[in-house]
């Protein structure tokens, strides 16, 4: 950055370049003034003047002498033998260049030209980062960011200096550069603990259309400016050794080191892939600072400082890397505008045009020179009269002496009056001349302040029309701000309400998808419902059939009986009661199977399981029909839900499922779905099924039973025979066993029916 003895580095060489090309250029002190908002005003030379004679009486000057002597320990820094300068300058133009350093340690930031009394021998911080704290020294204060009215970046309250020279402006350096913060750790001995930016500012604005006055007009001034930025190195800690304070400045000069690589590589993916991520200059102080200069207002060059050393390989392939992919980086360049429409070459017009006038008046040798051609004239002109005779008297008659001379000096006298004639005549019609002159410049200015007035009348309308052109610019732009909020707000209704618009029709399709599934689902359930409850009325209207029809053969058979007794001869008294037990037997057989309405119930009968000791989870739907069967399933300790539930699960060791559909002949057919019930690793409960029982009801209605014989007088040995009604035949109870030898098997107990008395 700034070279050795004698060879001066990238500061110094720029600081020479820019003011080998401004040099014949400047402006006077102070005619340009920097403002606290990153702007510049221009002063007339009356104010710069006034402003230089009120800095030159302050004790303590800001702006730095050129006639000191330089500090040795710089001036063989800046001693640049290649005078290098720009040949495209424009002349017409006066400029002044302003500098200011600045440091961001820590990620706060610094102003390193900040006036503050301190001593140099006396410790700044102390070993926990915080200021001694005593009268000698005032710690710095940090500087915040801000932004202008142009969006760009600068740090408010930091003093910016004029300077005319390269001593002056690398003076102000190096009176920053002894404020910086520096420290020793094991691999530099004056290691950079901050990055430092040397900020130079150069300010140019047009001359007036005389090439004398700076143009005082603030739009027309441009300021550039140009950031030399030394960044400090990265560090490892386990070369370094640094600990404490030092461990803490490598960390935040690291952060800020690794915040430029993610800039920069977010920059170049943006490019090269056309994306749109947001780049994080926010992050550090470093990158929100230069945020402009990435964004395409300047040019952004990095130089790298590699060494050589083999130790340092790792870190020199590193900075390496990094310097290869800032190439790949490219940062639109905006477009300059023209300054100003003023003639150009006006400086040396001017400067030709007085140089000739001052030519011309020393020919012409000045307005002494022409009275001493004037005096002379005249004293030619008195040569003219007739020359005084000798008015020497000698003698006392002398009579021709006097009267000579009274008669030359009334010739005289009469040439003197007609010259002073000649002469009033002659003022007369100077007078009249002028008087004339006069009245011709005095009606030609009226003319002329008509003219102007005029045209100034003009100027005043099209100034007026021009601002309510403006004003109605402003408006329309601003009606087209509205609009376009407006619309984007319209838009992104838009685009929610068609949003909504999908999922309302996707939720409107869902439930007519879902309707029309529980439509055939309820068509399903209601034919299904319709034939269980067609059958259900075939098997009632059967039993109410068999019921009548057993009614009537009761009927017959006790009138054949009564028709017996009274057709039987009385001898046969003695054998009555073989009769009468005749007679009680079709009384038993009258008891019919199906269910008939003064009977008393039925004892139900339930089946026992082998699982009784266990603890069950009885599942019956709500759909299911009661049987009214004799055989019932039924297992002791169960718990009956009707829809299976977590609590239930978690009490019990087995499951049952019962359910019931149609069979091919149209009885019901219930089936018993069991199962074992085991804990999950999740701390649920899991069903694993292992058997299913079928239990099938069959209606008597589909069997043949004989019917009486046409012999009114059976005999009685054929009785018993020829009782084979439901009862007899449904003496034997069945039960079924799980895990028996006949698969879901059967075993008969033979338990026959209690007949009723």
């Amino acid at each position: 950055m700034t070279g050795s003895p004698g060879d001066g580095g990238l500061l110094p060489r720029c600081l020479d370049m820019i003011f080998n090309s401004i040099g014949p250029f400047q402006a006077k002190r102070f005619v340009f003034k920097l403002d606290d908002k990153n702007g510049v005003d221009v002063q007339c030379e009356v104010d710069a003047l006034l402003e230089r004679q009120k800095r030159d009486a302050m004790p303590v000057p800001k702006t730095p002498s050129g006639k000191r002597q330089m500090d040795p320990e710089f001036a063989d820094m800046i001693n640049v033998q290649d005078h290098c300068k720009v040949d495209e300058v424009d002349e017409d133009n006066v400029y002044s260049v302003f500098v200011s350093y600045i440091e961001i340690y820590n990620n706060y930031i610094y102003d390193l030209l900040e006036e503050a009394p301190f001593e140099l021998i006396k410790p700044k911080w102390n070993n926990c980062n915080t200021p001694v704290r005593n009268g000698d020294f005032i710690p710095p204060q940090s500087k915040i960011l801000r932004e202008d009215q142009n969006h760009n970046m600068y740090v408010t309250g930091c003093t910016e200096v004029e300077v005319k020279s390269t001593e002056e402006a690398f003076e102000v350096f190096w009176k920053g550069q002894k404020k910086r913060r520096i420290a020793n750790t094991q691999l530099n001995r004056e290691s950079s603990r901050s990055h430092s930016v040397f900020i130079i500012k150069l300010a140019q604005a047009p001359l007036d259309a005389d090439g004398d006055n700076v143009l005082q007009e603030k739009e027309q001034i441009t300021l550039s400016q140009l950031s030399l930025v030394d960044l400090a190195g990265s560090e490892r800690t386990n070369r370094t050794k640094a600990e404490g304070n030092r461990l803490r400045e490598a960390g935040n000069i690291n952060q800020s080191l690794m915040t430029l690589r993610t800039c920069i590589e977010v920059l170049r993916e943006n490019q090269m892939y056309g994306t749109n991520k947001m780049v994080p200059y926010r992050d550090s102080k470093l990158t929100h600072l230069f945020k402009n200069y990435f964004d395409g207002e300047g040019k952004v060059r990095m130089i790298v400082c590699v060494n050589p050393k083999a130790e340092d390989y790792e870190e020199s392939l590193q900075v390496m890397r990094f310097a290869e992919m800032t190439q790949e980086v490219e940062v639109a360049r905006p477009v300059d505008r023209p300054l100003c429409g003023l003639t150009p070459g006006r400086r040396f017009r001017n400067q030709a045009f007085r140089e000739e006038l001052a030519r011309k008046l020393e020919m012409r040798g000045g307005p002494i020179n022409g009275e001493t051609e004037e005096q002379s004239a005249s004293e030619i002109f008195l040569q003219n009269f007739p020359p005084l005779p000798s008015c020497e008297l000698l003698d006392l008659n002398d009579d021709q002496t006097l009267p000579k001379l009274i008669e030359v000096l009334e010739k005289r006298h009469k040439l003197r009056q007609m010259l002073s004639e000649e002469f009033a005549k002659n003022v007369l019609a100077f007078k009249t001349t002028l008087q004339e002159f006069d009245s011709s410049v005095i009606s030609k200015e009226n003319y002329i302040q008509g003219k102007l007035s005029e045209k100034e009348k003009t100027i005043a309308g099209q100034k007026m029309e021009l601002e309510r052109l403006e004003k109605k610019i402003k408006t329309l732009e601003y009606k087209i701000e509205i609009l376009e909020k407006t619309a984007t707000i319209y838009e992104e209704d838009k685009r929610n309400l068609q949003q909504e618009l999908e999922s309302k029709s996707q939720k409107l399709q869902r439930q007519a998808s879902d309707k029309r599934r529980l439509e055939a689902r309820l068509q399903g359930m209601v034919a299904e419902t319709t034939m269980k409850w067609e059958k259900e009325c075939e098997r009632r209207v059967a039993a109410k059939q068999l019921e009548m029809q057993n009614k009537l053969w009761v009927k017959d058979e006790k009138l054949k009986q009564l028709k017996a007794i009274v057709t039987e001869p009385k001898n046969e008294k003695p054998e009555r009661p073989s009769r009468e037990r005749d007679r009680e037997k079709p009384v038993q057989r009258s008891v019919s199977p199906s269910p008939v309405p003064n009977a008393p119930p039925v004892r139900l009968r339930h089946r026992r399981s082998r699982s009784a000791g266990e603890r069950w989870v009885d599942h019956k739907p709500p759909s299911n029909l009661p049987t009214d069967t004799v055989m019932q399933p039924h297992v002791p300790h169960a718990i009956t839900v009707a829809a299976a539930s977590e609590k239930a699960l978690a009490k019990c060791d087995k499951y049952m499922l019962t359910h019931q559909e149609l069979a091919s002949d149209g009885e019901i057919e219930t089936k018993l779905i069991k199962g074992d019930v085991f804990k999950t690793r999740g701390g649920g409960q899991a069903v694993q099924f292992t058997e299913i029982e079928t239990l099938k009801q069959e209606s008597p209605t589909g069997r043949k039973r004989r019917s009486s014989p046409s012999n009114p007088d059976p005999p009685e040995d054929a009785a018993d025979s020829e009782w084979t009604d439901v009862e007899t035949r449904c003496s034997v109870a069945v039960e079924m066993r799980a895990g028996s030898a006949l698969g879901p098997g059967y075993q008969h107990h033979a338990q026959p029916k209690r007949r009723k008395p």
